[in-house]
């Protein structure tokens, strides 16, 4: 299932980590053992942060992918499945006409 993983990284941590020369091979191990479909970095609230998009088959790799950066930088992270317009458009759009036959109105309305 493809999921987006935030990853939003202290600013010490973070700074200690470029003055060290430690972050980019750091980023570059976690995105290589990873091999995300894509990952962007920006920043969130001022801080540094990433979105990164990858496949995840099961749960049971959740620390895999969570654990580097808790460790690595005691970074914050939230993992969300994602979906492309494609996939909007194919299983989830059937799913969503069956939600609105089911659930045609809004409680109390």
């Amino acid at each position: 299932m493809r999921m987006m993983l935030h990853v939003v990284m202290p600013i010490e941590t973070a700074n200690a980590a470029i003055r060290s020369g430690q972050f980019s091979p750091f980023i570059q191990k976690v995105l290589g053992d990873l091999k995300p479909e894509a990952a962007y970095f920006t920043e969130t609230n001022g801080v540094r942060s990433g979105y990164i998009f990858f496949d995840m088959k099961d749960a049971s790799q959740l620390p895999a992918i969570a654990e580097p950066w808790f460790l690595g930088l005691n970074a914050t992270i939230t993992v969300k499945p994602a979906m492309t317009p494609q996939d909007l458009g194919g299983a989830a759009g059937a799913a969503i006409e069956n939600a609105v036959k089911a659930y045609p109105k809004t409680l109390g309305s």
